[in-house]
């Protein structure tokens, strides 16, 4: 698969369209199935993280009144991406954050995502629930740091990206992994995978 960054926000809340905003950013660069390299750091966006957020991060109003600003903490890892696909863990969340903190600083998103819980539904079906803690435990991959934050849940991410590519490789015969097969195969019902895969296969095949 080509180099992809796999992104992680820790936040104030769910959504952005109601004040929510992010407190620590993660993305890691994958290639050749491994971490090639990291940026990470809490983020001062001005507003008060609630306790319950805190005791789930551990992150602290204190900590993030003495981090970078958000714009200046988005600029960075905004050009750390690049143009390279970003994955994450339930994308649609980090997906909304990346928007919405990049619209603040006024850039905008110039690549898809692709979803490693969505993909695990389909490649996975087997696991107990397709939340990050129990994929990495169910597929028996290494506990990077404390989840709920954010380079340690990237990097485990990540780990279970590669493991998909695998069992795509694998289980499912697939030769050439990308993220734009990636997109296709989160997007379809899990009862046409096997024709959506497939399709793929004999596309390679022809010249």
């Amino acid at each position: 698969m080509e180099l992809v960054a796999v992104i992680d926000f820790e936040t104030t809340g769910l959504s952005p369209a109601q004040g929510d905003r992010a407190t620590e950013i993660a993305a890691v660069i994958v290639q050749d199935g491994k971490v090639v390299d990291r940026y990470q750091s809490l983020m001062n966006a001005g507003v008060r993280i609630p306790s319950f957020i805190e005791a789930l991060t551990g992150i602290s109003n204190a900590m993030v009144r003495a981090a970078p600003m958000a714009a200046e903490v988005m600029r960075e890892v905004s050009d750390f991406v690049g143009d390279h696909p970003l994955v994450a863990h339930n994308a649609s969340f980090d997906c909304k954050f990346w928007d919405a903190e990049l619209a603040r600083i006024g850039r905008k998103r110039r690549q898809e995502f692709a979803c490693s819980m969505l993909l695990s539904r389909r490649l996975m079906p087997q696991a107990p629930s397709h939340k990050l803690g129990v994929l990495v435990e169910f597929a028996q991959l290494p506990v990077a740091g404390r989840y709920h934050r954010a380079l340690a849940d990237a990097e485990m991410a990540a780990s279970l990206l590669v493991r998909l590519e695998e069992e795509l490789r694998g289980r499912y015969r697939v030769e050439e992994v990308s993220h734009e097969l990636l997109r296709r195969i989160q997007s379809v019902p899990k009862s046409q995978l096997e024709h959506c895969l497939a399709r793929h296969r004999q596309a390679i095949r022809v010249p």
